[in-house]
């Protein structure tokens, strides 16, 4: 089906050196794109960037930290010279950190802030500067079940994830005369090296499986799809929506 088709297009995913930012990577590179791996650990994205070449997928990589506003705008300035005009973006960059909320450190809150939402603007305005004058582009940010929803010892993050689900809409309000389609997937409870300490907790694991209508933790593999579909022809209509992949998490009580 031509219409999801990304050949000859070129993504740069942040935080892709592993986790759910490796797997839309993968996803989008064998959906035909050739895709830039971002991250600010130049071996991790060295040895991620093998594996997808040695699955025969086109892969650069742009070491960059995506917190920081110039540095952000200088690696997209060097990827549009020396790779070529960035199609798709996908906001992945994200840490989380868990504790009750009255023992919050301060300076956790500044850098969970930092890291989930300051790179998806600072990275987010860079590529649109260049895609507006080009008239087209995508740009999909990575939200959360938590852009709705609350758990004890994650406020501070739930606050930045419901931070990305309006400025999702914001960025498609400001860009979508300009061509480019902004949405978000927001992912319900994937195994991922950032949920390990669930997955590995049989009372939580056992709560999500009773919580989720679907009855289990979602694959990341699960999310390709969708970013597929938001980076792709398929999608030249929607804008400003959030995707969630959660399971039916959100849909039940």
């Amino acid at each position: 089906m031509t219409m999801f088709d990304l050949t000859g297009r070129t993504a740069l995913v942040t935080g892709s050196g592993k986790g759910i930012g490796f797997g839309l990577a993968r996803g989008l590179g064998q959906a035909g794109a050739r895709v830039v791996l971002n991250g600010r650990d130049e071996a991790r994205l060295a040895r991620a960037a093998e594996t997808l070449r040695g699955e025969g997928l086109s892969v650069a990589v742009a070491p960059f930290d995506a917190a920081d506003h110039a540095a952000a705008a200088a690696a997209v300035a060097r990827v549009e010279a020396e790779i070529g005009a960035i199609d798709i973006l996908v906001n992945n960059a994200g840490m989380q950190f868990r504790t009750p909320l009255e023992d919050f450190p301060v300076e956790r809150w500044s850098e969970l802030m930092r890291t989930n939402i300051d790179t998806a603007f600072f990275v987010g305005q860079a590529v649109a500067r260049r895609m507006i004058p080009r008239g087209r582009g995508k740009i999909i940010n990575i939200a959360s079940v938590q852009s709705e929803l609350a758990r004890p010892g994650i406020a501070p993050y739930t606050a930045t994830k419901g931070a990305i689900k309006q400025l999702t809409k914001g960025m498609c309000t400001d860009w979508a005369r300009h061509g480019l389609q902004v949405n978000a997937i927001a992912p319900g409870y994937f195994k991922t090296e950032l949920n390990q300490a669930l997955v590995d907790n049989p009372e939580f694991s056992a709560w999500l499986e009773k919580r989720t209508p679907a009855g289990r933790w979602g694959n990341v593999e699960e999310l390709v799809g969708a970013a597929v579909f938001l980076a792709s022809d398929a999608s030249s209509f929607v804008n400003g929506h959030i995707l969630y992949v959660d399971g039916g998490i959100t849909a039940s009580l």
